[in-house]
């Protein structure tokens, strides 16, 4: 039998893996493979997510109520603010907007794993900057990588899957480097975790409002445990984000995502308290490991970052077998998010018995 005569399609995007979700784990196990927030849904959020309009009508093509929240909450209008199914699918609006073909994107490397796809699926060219030795953005490096080409930068803090954030003077300046026709992504999806006090805030400085060019992503995936639902935003400048919204899937926030990020915001303080306690179990996790030797990097997220590189698979392997799901990363290293309190001697227990396997 022969193979069927298929459409064409564009080499870039058949040479480019799918996007490869956290391994899903078994009943016994514990699944720190895709940065979620172990705790369950609050008892007021799943009541307003009852709550939504009939499954047979359209949702709110705008999230409007959302947006306006948002805006009372940052002091900025509505329309900047935007709303879309999580704040990865604002990425992908926003370089579909800017880049095309002869058209550069950079971001540092490693971070989100998706960056490298967004410039390939607009046409683009990626342009991907090493960290520096202690796993952080190399600003200067990111600047002096841009040339007339380039489009947007994608600026990730804290970065995922390392860690580090990235702080306010590091930021500042960094922006004032950067042409101001070019646009600057900063993805800060992991925020409500950080507690370095130096860590740049792009809403608390508002940043947008002196450089236009800058655009702030945030989601409720990560802190206020709505992963599942899809829902994320972006603040910036109106006539940019019109762009975003311009390219972006009508229709793609639900009104359960919308309720639920509305009751969200109204259990704030609940929902914080578990921020709190899961940035506790990360400062004993990262004590833990590096008292066994490892070389954690200062993580200001909901996650970890093992350094194992070339031994990584079979480090990774190690974690599974003690019925741990980590998110390996071949010859760098292993992401291990924060969960379940239980789970934490339990990363402890396997990361002690392998790291005295591994090469100094």
């Amino acid at each position: 039998m022969t193979d069927p005569i298929l459409p064409r399609i564009r080499p870039a995007i058949a040479a480019l893996a799918p996007y490869r979700q956290g391994k899903q784990a078994g009943p016994d196990a514990f699944k720190l493979s895709s940065n979620e927030n172990p705790f369950d849904p609050l008892p007021s959020v799943v009541e307003a997510m009852q709550h939504i309009t009939p499954i047979n009508r359209y949702p709110d093509a705008t999230a409007l109520r959302l947006r306006e929240r948002l805006g009372a909450r940052y002091g900025v209008e509505p329309d900047q603010v935007h709303v879309a199914a999580g704040s990865v699918s604002i990425l992908h609006q926003l370089i579909l907007a800017t880049a095309s073909v002869d058209d550069e994107v950079v971001y540092a490397w490693r971070s989100f794993e998706a960056y490298p796809s967004l410039p390939l699926i607009s046409g683009a060219t990626g342009v991907p900057v090493p960290l520096t030795v202690d796993a952080r953005h190399d600003l200067d490096a990111m600047a002096d990588a841009v040339t007339d080409r380039t489009r947007a930068i994608i600026v990730c803090t804290p970065n995922n899957p390392t860690g580090p954030i990235i702080t306010s003077g590091e930021f500042a300046a960094f922006v004032e480097r950067v042409p101001a026709d070019v646009l600057i992504i900063l993805d800060e999806a992991y925020a409500e975790f950080v507690t370095a006090p130096d860590a740049v805030d792009g809403l608390a400085e508002r940043i947008f409002d002196r450089h236009p060019n800058v655009v702030v992503l945030r989601t409720f995936s990560k802190a206020y445990g709505l992963a599942g639902l899809r829902i994320g935003y972006a603040i910036g400048h109106e006539k940019v984000l019109d762009a975003a919204r311009v390219t972006g899937v009508p229709l793609s926030v639900t009104a359960a995502a919308e309720n639920a990020a509305i009751a969200s915001l109204d259990a704030e303080a609940e929902l914080l308290e578990r921020v709190t306690e899961i940035v506790a179990r990360r400062t004993r996790l990262v004590a833990g490991l590096r008292a066994q030797g490892w070389k954690v990097p200062d993580s200001q997220g909901n996650f970890v970052w093992l350094p194992a590189g070339d031994r990584t698979d079979e480090v990774a392997a190690a974690f599974v077998a003690g019925d741990i799901v980590v998110r390996p990363f071949s010859g760098d290293g292993i992401r291990i998010s924060v969960g379940e309190h239980e789970s934490v001697d339990k990363v402890l227990q396997v990361s002690e018995s392998v790291v005295r396997t591994l090469q100094p």
